[in-house]
């Protein structure tokens, strides 16, 4: 009878257990991005500790919950920017001290594999001397989550546009 009763219990858990969003993550000397992929997400909760514990909640489509939690490798400044988009939810984490970490989470075991790198946001150490004022361009950091449109990741350049024309 006991063994019955576990099933029907984690049967009744499962409905009522959370989901993780997909995070994705880069870091700059100064500073960490998490981006959050979870579209129409309702209900966001997040808390930053000093410490570098970073817990986030949210209601995604049909009412799922989603949440996860990590311990960031260094200290944070606990204040934080967030960009709120349709597809996703983007933070931008001021780090306590200025320097590069090893990797995200403070644990050297292998992340979980809904924690991925942002290639589109990646900047290696010595790119960052050479990229320093892009870093610091916050306007980037706001249209990262616009609208798509037919033209995204396409180069305007109006001398061909003049060269079509004739």
């Amino acid at each position: 009878m006991r063994w019955r009763d576990s099933i029907v219990t984690s049967v009744v858990f499962c409905h009522v257990c959370s989901h993780n969003p997909e995070v994705l993550w880069a870091q700059r000397s100064d500073k960490v991005y998490l981006t959050v992929a979870l579209p129409d997400a309702k209900d966001i909760s997040v808390k930053c500790e000093p410490q570098g514990l970073f817990t986030f909640s949210a209601l995604g489509a049909q009412g799922k919950l989603f949440e996860f939690g990590l311990e960031l490798y260094g200290k944070v400044v606990p204040e934080y920017r967030k960009n709120v988009g349709l597809r996703n939810i983007i933070f931008s984490i001021q780090k306590e001290e200025r320097s590069w970490w090893p990797r995200i989470l403070k644990s050297e075991e292998k992340p979980a594999p809904y924690i991925k790198v942002d290639w589109n946001k990646w900047c290696d150490e010595d790119e960052e001397v050479n990229s320093e004022t892009a870093s610091d361009d916050e306007s980037a950091f706001v249209d990262e989550d616009c609208e798509s449109s037919d033209d995204d990741g396409l180069l305007y350049l109006p001398d061909l546009e003049k060269a079509r024309n004739n």
